[in-house]
């Protein structure tokens, strides 16, 4: 059974993307230019970040969370009701000692706090080294073991930024397995989705590395304590600079094989690229040209077979990509 949570210059990089392998996908304006005003206009069911989220009768479009009392401006709280150990999780301690600025302020997060099913607040404090990039934690069971994680965004102020997982043990937050960091300060990933990607049954993260600079997307699974990547490829982007919208991305079974893909926008951001595990291997399915670049969230609904995907797009217009 499919399971899906969910819910980051100065160089430029070319790829050559087959552009015309459109698999039968159209796509239809629905809205005129300057409708959607907003970089949050739009909001993909997944961010939910809870796996029982991915149901048909979900709403399209919902409220990402409440903002956190004690943590950052623009952060909010990650919630669900699927697990017992963590009910909420949301980043703390606002600090500017990394100056990065990549989400539209140089003010980032310096700890990390959880709710669990009881009731208690338990919270982590990182070194002066590193901070959470990131605006919203994400809550998952990557182990399947019923118990939930946490999923972050953490930086180095050296080093650049990696995918870092906690756990609660023995009443404390403690890391439980990280990528490594990217190499160098002012280098940033963001996380595109957590799913079933590759049909084993266990979730998997994928992220865009550098998504400014050439991207290039990368999924990985929890194996013991450690974070196995199990795939990648070039061209992608999730995100622009200086934007707090970090769900340019969605996630659906596009070519009806029973496992779950991966839809996102290209290096450029203008086409809209399909990719999934085909027979283990890392492939992709389907790759559709816009008219503009896409600069908010992605929506996805479902109608009779296929999956319906709303996208906005830089002149304010709004598009159904569908069957």
């Amino acid at each position: 059974m499919a399971k899906i949570v969910m819910l980051t210059a100065g160089i430029a990089f070319i790829f050559a993307l087959p552009v015309t392998a459109q698999a039968g996908w159209k796509i239809k304006q629905l809205t005129g230019k300057g409708s959607i005003k907003s970089s949050g206009a739009l909001h993909p069911a997944e961010s939910c970040r809870d796996a029982s989220c991915f149901r048909s009768k979900q709403r399209p479009f919902f409220n990402e969370g409440r903002p956190a009392p004690n943590g950052l401006p623009d952060g909010k709280i990650a919630h669900t009701r699927r697990y017992k150990n963590i009910t909420q999780a949301w980043y703390i301690l606002p600090t500017r000692r990394y100056d990065h600025g990549i989400l539209g302020d140089a003010i980032e997060a310096g700890g990390l706090a959880v709710k669990t099913g009881g009731g208690k607040v338990i919270t982590f404090n990182l070194p002066k080294t590193q901070v959470f990039e990131d605006r919203i934690p994400r809550i998952a069971d990557l182990d399947g073991d019923g118990k939930a994680e946490i999923i972050t965004i953490l930086s180095s102020i050296s080093k650049g930024a990696s995918i870092a997982v906690y756990t609660l043990k023995n009443g404390a937050l403690g890391l439980k397995a990280k990528t490594p960091f990217i190499g160098r300060s002012n280098r940033w990933l963001n996380i595109a989705g957590i799913a079933d990607f590759n049909g084993d049954g266990r979730l998997d993260i994928a992220g865009v590395w550098t998504p400014h600079i050439g991207g290039t997307l990368k999924f990985w699974t929890l194996r013991g304590n450690t974070l196995k990547k199990i795939g990648s490829m070039p061209g992608f982007s999730n995100h622009f600079i200086g934007s707090r919208e970090q769900r340019l991305s969605a996630i659906a079974d596009v070519d009806k094989n029973g496992t779950l893909d991966l839809i996102l926008p290209s290096a450029g951001r203008d086409v809209l690229r399909m990719v999934g595990f085909v027979k283990g291997r890392l492939k992709q399915l389907a790759a559709i040209k816009l008219p503009r670049q896409i600069d908010k969230a992605i929506a996805v609904t479902h109608k009779e077979k296929y999956p319906i995907f709303t996208i906005g797009l830089s002149d304010g217009a709004s598009h159904a990509v569908h069957r």
